[in-house]
């Protein structure tokens, strides 16, 4: 019996451990799935970021790789489209849960009820938009009467409709040829067209294989053509914070540019493919925008460097083609919470 009653002792006192154990178990797991709740989204389905050929947008690989991502705790997947338009069509899919896309390629989505919204502006072209001539066409003005190619519909076709009222003419004193931005600047390197409206690379491609003259730039049109990270609106009602981690996570990459150019140039350029020179001279035709310079952009107000005058003005361009029937409201796409 005395044996009998130690080993009852014995049995009640292993069941007071094992129960101590478990509950110390327990709410060391609740505290590392607390922990790991608040301070990392990296157990999340990553956010999918797509980007096409733009020195500007290459710098998403600079965010990624000095582990500005991982810094804010967000997961996020760079996906690269070669062909810009791509990169659009995944995003109004839903393919991809943002893009890096110009303003003016938000509004024709918008009128059909695409949800996407404004995060931030990346940067605004500042000469990384350009005509492009063969020697002897030295202005705007001597461009009557010659054969020039774009892309309608694009914000470079909106760009030489500008350039061509601030100088008294209009399309019909042109024979305006519609070509993709890239064949445009192949037809001209292949001596094939008198000017084409460019963006970058093709820009200093058909300037250098061409012997092309820039003859005009955007540089002398600040905020004319902004660039956007534009996200799916159901991914930032439903992951809000995630999204400001990665505007976060943006602009300290821009920050350490600023302080470490000659590296960030190197490191962005391996991952772009191409020379620390060529995205250099590509770079500097682009204002990359700081979060200041957002507050800025995104007041209304009645000149390009209001985002909102922009957009109504790339809004009726495209209804005067055809391209949408109605100019959409821009105040829910640009109220970013981000820039506030």
């Amino acid at each position: 019996m005395k044996h009998s009653r130690w080993i009852k002792i014995f049995s009640i006192l292993m069941a007071c451990l094992l129960a101590l154990s478990l509950t110390a178990c327990g709410a060391s797991s609740a505290n590392s799935s607390s922990t790991s709740g608040s301070s990392s989204s990296s157990s999340k389905t990553p956010i999918k970021i797509a980007l096409s050929p733009l020195p500007s947008w290459y710098f998403w690989y600079l965010v990624r790789d000095k582990g500005f991502f991982k810094k804010h705790h967000v997961n996020v997947k760079l996906v690269y489209f070669p062909t810009y338009s791509d990169s659009i069509s995944a995003l109004n899919a839903g393919k991809v849960d943002g893009n890096s896309e110009a303003l003016i390629d938000c509004i024709s989505p918008l009128s059909k009820g695409v949800p996407i919204k404004s995060v931030f502006a990346t940067d605004y072209s500042a000469g990384g938009d350009g005509i492009v001539a063969k020697p002897g066409i030295k202005s705007v003005k001597d461009l009557k009467g010659k054969k020039v190619a774009t892309e309608v519909g694009t914000i470079e076709h909106f760009f030489l409709l500008t350039l061509l009222k601030d100088n008294g003419m209009t399309e019909k004193d042109i024979h305006l040829t519609n070509m993709t931005v890239q064949d445009s600047g192949n037809a001209f390197i292949a001596g094939k067209l008198d000017a084409a409206a460019l963006w970058e690379p093709s820009l200093t491609e058909a300037q250098t294989k061409g012997h092309g003259t820039k003859i005009a730039s955007s540089k002398s049109y600040p905020g004319l053509i902004p660039d956007m990270l534009v996200m799916n609106s159901n991914v930032m009602k439903n992951r809000p914070q995630d999204v400001k981690n990665i505007a976060d996570a943006w602009f300290d990459a821009m920050n350490y540019y600023k302080a470490h150019p000659q590296e960030s140039i190197k490191i962005v350029a391996k991952d772009a493919g191409i020379t620390p020179a060529e995205l250099k001279q590509g770079i500097d035709g682009f204002h990359l925008l700081s979060v200041d310079a957002n507050k800025q952009y995104y007041k209304k107000g009645n000149t390009f460097k209001s985002f909102y005058y922009s957009a109504e003005q790339n809004g009726k361009f495209l209804k005067n083609l055809g391209y949408i029937q109605q100019v959409p409201s821009f105040n829910s796409f640009l109220s970013s919470p981000y820039i506030k």
